[in-house]
């Protein structure tokens, strides 16, 4: 039992030391913190306290279940009943029981028993192999952690036989994550199959979807196969179900129902053994509301939602992406394209409403324009030239890479536009520093080492601003409360 580790959340902080001594005692390595505690990795278990009067309670816990997706949580009740509860069915297997204050050791050891057997249930199959982690990681580009979630969720369902509904807005990659479930499921030897349901006219595609026999209607001068019988013992993607006719729903529906369909034209039943993927840009519940989408079919399609988030919300992500369309676009189509400091500064701030397809056609425009040349700020187009201010995550962004031709030609940051003093004062003013440089030393200056030592100062003034609170420091500092704690980490501010 000593090897489980536990995360208690507990928003009163007299009994947060109780609990911290009382997990000391039995071995148990134990974060504890309030309900704006930030995330630690690799958690067995969540022991979350509720006291009589708490209030938003239901959102944090959401919040932590949202986060750690197969983490199970035991109550820890103060002077309160049972909760009601969670909204969310597919969690109720994971609350495995409840405690009572004052806690007592013997009933405590019992429900960490059944984290033990839970956690053994949910098996090792979610580990990827590290070719399988490579894949995932060539494809989905990204460290943000909305893009980390997504990751863990496509983990985890990859290796079922769930269905599977991704959501998202236009362009931010769904069909790339169909691939990647697809490419880590267990059907990966069979086909993937994919058909876009509102590119094809609603009187085709029934035909499409189950094929037909050989004069079935006008031009059907042969029998052929439909995507069903295509994609049979792999996966099928349904793109943009949000855009299917009703009149269709109702034939899918029968089809996930019964597993059998049947070619226009004929009554004979095929059977089908295909998976299932659909996405769509439509938030479907409203669709489902307006009566423009079967309630029963969106249950059936919506065992296990991935929301994946657009490129505005992942600005962090901003300059790993450039530099990998970068490299496809030149291995592909021979077009180099090679970013400035203050150009990708300026593109962390543009809104993206056309999420990474965007982005991948801007690189494209800029590589045919400035083929070889370093692009600047003034470069860009005039809708994606912005005042250079602060931007999270763009100092450890930019100082672990360099956005770089397929040559792997090494780019150093400080190797800008600007002059070498203009280019640390503008760097410096972008974050919001008030230390000026007119010149730099004689013997120079590690523009890195400096920038890490600004933000850790700044950093250490909102923490000392907030009172310690994360939650309020990353107000302060408008980033997201994960992202200060991760660079609260990096500093070694928490000691």
């Amino acid at each position: 039992m000593s090897s489980l580790t536990v995360l208690a959340v507990d928003n009163h902080p007299q009994y947060r030391q109780e609990i911290a001594i009382l997990m000391d005692f039995m071995e148990l390595s134990t974060t504890v913190c309030d309900y704006a505690g930030e995330y630690v990795d690799n958690i067995d278990v969540i022991l979350f306290a509720l006291h009589h009067g708490d209030t938003h309670w239901s959102d944090e816990l959401n919040r932590l279940l949202t986060h750690y997706t197969q983490c199970p949580v035991i109550f820890l009740l103060d002077n309160i009943e049972q909760p009601a509860p969670i909204l969310k069915k597919s969690w109720q297997v994971r609350i495995l029981g409840t405690l009572h204050r004052p806690i007592k050791q013997q009933i405590l050891s019992s429900l960490l028993s059944r984290v033990e057997a839970f956690s053994q249930k949910q098996g090792s199959a979610k580990k990827l192999s590290k070719a399988d982690q490579s894949y995932l990681e060539t494809h989905l580009i990204g460290h943000s952690p909305a893009m980390l979630l997504v990751k863990k969720l496509i983990t985890q369902v990859a290796t079922t036989q769930a269905n599977v509904l991704i959501l998202g807005e236009s362009g931010t990659g769904k069909e790339v994550v169909a691939q990647c479930l697809h490419h880590l499921s267990e059907r990966r030897s069979k086909p993937y199959v994919p058909i876009n349901c509102g590119a094809i006219p609603a009187e085709l595609l029934e035909s499409e979807l189950f094929g037909h026999e050989k004069g079935a209607f006008t031009g059907a001068l042969s029998a052929r196969q439909g995507r069903f019988e295509l994609a049979k013992g792999g996966t099928l993607f349904l793109d943009e179900i949000g855009d299917m006719p009703l009149p269709m729903q109702v034939k899918i529906l029968r089809v996930l129902q019964e597993r059998t369909f049947e070619r226009v034209g004929s009554n004979k039943s095929i059977k089908t053994d295909v998976r299932i993927i659909a996405a769509t840009h439509r938030n479907l519940e409203d669709e489902v509301r307006k009566g423009h989408f079967r309630e029963d079919l969106f249950y059936r399609l919506n065992v296990f939602p991935i929301e994946i988030p657009p490129l505005k919300e992942r600005s962090e992500d901003l300059p790993e992406l450039i530099a990998a369309l970068g490299k496809r676009q030149e291995e592909e189509r021979d077009l180099p394209v090679i970013l400035g400091e203050d150009a990708i500064l300026s593109l962390m701030q543009h809104n993206w409403s056309g999420n990474v397809r965007e982005l991948a056609n801007l690189l494209e425009r800029l590589g045919i324009m400035y083929p070889e040349e370093r692009i600047g700020i003034h470069d860009l187009p005039e809708r994606y030239q912005y005042e250079i201010k602060r931007v999270e995550h763009i100092n450890s962004a930019l100082s672990e890479m360099a956005v770089s031709s397929v040559t792997n030609r090494s780019i150093p940051l400080a190797d800008h536009p600007l002059e070498p003093a203009q280019q640390v004062a503008t760097t410096i003013n972008t974050l919001t520093c008030t230390e000026d440089i007119d010149h730099l030393p004689g013997e120079g200056l590690d523009l890195r080492e400096h920038l890490n030592r600004v933000e850790s100062e700044l950093i250490k003034k909102a923490l000392n601003e907030a009172n310690g609170v994360i939650s309020h420091a990353a107000k302060l500092l408008k980033m997201r409360r994960t992202t200060l704690a991760e660079k609260i980490r990096k500093y070694g501010l928490s000691k």
